[in-house]
């Protein structure tokens, strides 16, 4: 290797370069011994100083003494400029085990483990035998197939009991999720390391098995921060954020300290609950002990706040974050537009491009749902127009998804309809549900049926086909048809997801479902909705018995209609709260149009603000109007 593709910069002598960091430069030694080379190049931070060290060892001769040449080698990859670490190892005449090791090692850090399986191969090829620290580098870049082979190589040499090389083979099963192999390796280790332990606890969690993965970290004699945070976000990923928060209160207590993923994994979990009190809590430990305010951080700061409600916090998180990233963007805008605010969505996508970042497909799920929840139909074509022909970005499941919601609720539902025949894609059930939703709300009941009986036909139907197709039968008065649909989901064990409300108050969550009588408080519930219904009466409410989508007398369909979930949930809250507390509800299924009609004027009447959170959107009631524009 020649000094001259390092580049004239490399020339050694004056510069008056600052080395606050870095020991000096080589260079100011005439002589130097490959001793001191070492030693400098092994305390070298900066890639400017070590390219002045590596010509001061071009210079000195020593780019071949095998000690130099390694810490070279390595010193770059710490610093992540592979392409020279691996220029080093091709030039090095016969490397050994530990330059090979070094290599693959640090391909697999990067996340290049193609790359790591070729060194390890061409390893092989030159007749190196590899050692232990050789396989447990090799395995973190092995898929399932790669690594069985490795396992096999291991056999053969008698490395597989190595500690490193049986963690290594454990965690390689965990990742691959083979969980009878990583089990079999777990109970044959003579001695279970913390790292065993932890990777064996990854694969039960990732499996869905968290009463073992549990069942693992409770038997634990030490624990540090990765097993507590694997079993957190265990139960975070398998949606039980009770679970999760629960264990992170018993983590609190123990010796050791939360840090960013902790955090991150912990607000994820807090998002599901809904409690943004909780999550404020969290927020304030974050700025109260030494968890670095990061990007990562911030993002899942903004998330918790927009799902649990509160937007005008999510917002004040946004705009603290100095350095921000694509991501953050993202979330912002997705914030906006599930709450509604579908401009401010937008508004955020002009600025990101203004600061001369590139939006992602995540930022284009963003704007495209903003557009569908306002009906903005010019807007969400020309996005989804933009997509690939200005940003490259290929549409995918949930880009049609937007885009045919959009179409859909806006009365394009012929046009909605060809854009699914034309995807190169399959369309998925969510697709065809906005697809058959349309055709309900705008009565086009020969394109619904002809959807519900391909989708019935091809073996696609879910239990929303039958139940949308059936409400468009009823929705005419066609009773014949429904009984027919309903006889036909009945035969296929189809089963209607049933509506319920939760709502929180003092830390605890509260449920309801159509007419619930179980509440302890059932008694001043039902109080207070008999008020509640004579003063929406009195506001010009009539009830839209339309809506109920059985064979019943006006009568009957009107006391369906009053004992909603929702208006239960929040009966609760009126007499379980302040006056002038915000209300939060949530709902599993889409919010009913009378419940939102109905909620209006309770907002207005009451003088609270009322924040619905259905399975599509988040809805903002304040004094007798909504943040949806009574558009959803």
């Amino acid at each position: 290797m020649s000094a001259a593709p390092l580049g004239s910069a490399l020339a050694l002598g004056g510069g008056g370069a600052s080395y606050s960091r870095d020991p000096p430069p080589a260079a100011q030694h005439p002589l130097l011994p490959s001793d001191h080379a070492a030693a400098l190049i092994e305390q070298c931070r900066s890639t400017h100083n070590l390219l002045q060290l590596h010509a001061a060892v071009l210079r000195a001769g020593l780019h071949h003494h095998p000690i130099v040449n390694f810490k070279l080698q390595r010193a770059y990859s710490g610093l992540g400029l592979l392409d020279r670490s691996l220029s080093l190892l091709r030039l090095t005449p016969s490397p050994n085990i530990y330059f090979w090791t070094a290599a693959i090692h640090a391909h697999a850090l990067q996340g290049l483990h193609g790359d790591a399986l070729l060194l390890f191969s061409d390893m092989l090829s030159s007749s190196v035998e590899p050692n232990a620290f050789t396989f447990s580098s090799a395995l973190k870049a092995c898929p399932l197939r790669s690594g069985r082979a490795l396992h096999g190589h291991s056999l053969k040499l008698s490395l597989h009991s190595d500690p490193y090389v049986a963690t290594a083979l454990l965690d390689m099963y965990a990742r691959g999720g083979d969980v009878v192999s990583a089990r079999s390796l777990f109970d044959a280790m003579p001695e279970r390391r913390l790292v065993s332990s932890t990777a064996m606890m990854t694969c039960y969690s990732k499996m869905g098995d968290l009463d073992q993965a549990r069942k693992l970290f409770d038997e634990m004699g030490e624990r540090d921060s990765i097993c507590w945070n694997t079993m957190i976000d265990g139960y975070t990923q398998r949606g039980q954020p009770n679970q999760a928060l629960l264990l992170f209160r018993k983590m609190l207590r123990s010796s050791v300290k939360p840090n960013e993923v902790t955090v991150i994994s912990v607000l994820s979990a807090i998002a599901q609950q809904g409690s943004a009190g909780v999550g404020r809590w969290v927020h304030s430990f974050i700025d109260n002990n030494p968890i670095e305010f990061n990007p990562k951080v911030g993002t899942a700061l903004i998330d918790m706040y927009w799902k649990c409600g509160s937007l005008e916090d999510a917002r004040a998180v946004f705009d603290s974050i100095t350095d921000k990233d694509v991501v953050v963007w993202n979330s912002m805008i997705g914030g906006y537009a599930m709450h509604g605010y579908s401009r401010e969505a937008l508004e955020l996508f002009s600025r990101l491009r203004a600061e001369g970042l590139q939006p992602t497909d995540i930022t284009f799920i963003g704007v495209l749902n903003a557009c569908s929840h306002s009906g903005l139909v010019e807007e969400g074509r020309e996005l989804f127009r933009s997509m690939e022909k200005d940003y490259g970005i290929e549409p995918k499941i949930e880009h049609y998804g937007c885009i045919v919601d959009l179409l859909g609720r806006a009365g394009f539902v012929e046009e909605a309809f060809e854009l699914v025949q034309g995807m190169k894609i399959p369309a998925d059930p969510v697709i065809w549900g906005s697809l058959l939703a349309a055709c309900r709300l705008h009565n086009n009941m020969a394109l619904g049926e002809k959807i519900a009986n391909f989708l019935v036909s091809k073996d696609l139907a879910n239990s929303g086909t039958y139940i949308l197709l059936s409400n468009i039968y009823a929705a005419v008065g066609n009773w014949e048809a429904v009984g027919r649909v309903r006889t036909l989901m009945k035969e296929n064990g189809v089963e209607k997801e049933p509506g319920c409300t939760s709502i929180e108050v003092a830390n605890k969550v509260h449920e309801f479902v159509v007419g619930d009588l179980s509440h302890p408080r059932s008694e001043e519930i039902y109080m207070m909705l008999e008020e509640l219904n004579a003063l929406l009466r009195a506001h010009g409410y009539a009830p839209q018995t339309e809506l109920v989508l059985h064979d019943l007398e006006e009568a009957a369909k009107e006391r369906v209609l009053g004992v909603h979930s929702e208006k239960l949930a929040i009966a609760f809250g009126l007499i379980s709260t302040q006056p002038g507390t915000t209300i939060k509800i949530a709902k599993n299924l889409r919010v009913c149009a009378d419940c939102h009609t109905a909620t209006k004027l309770i907002s207005r009447i009451t003088k609270r603000k009322i924040i619905v959170r259905d399975r599509n959107r988040f809805h903002h009631f304040v004094d007798g109007s909504c943040s949806c524009g009574d558009y959803w």
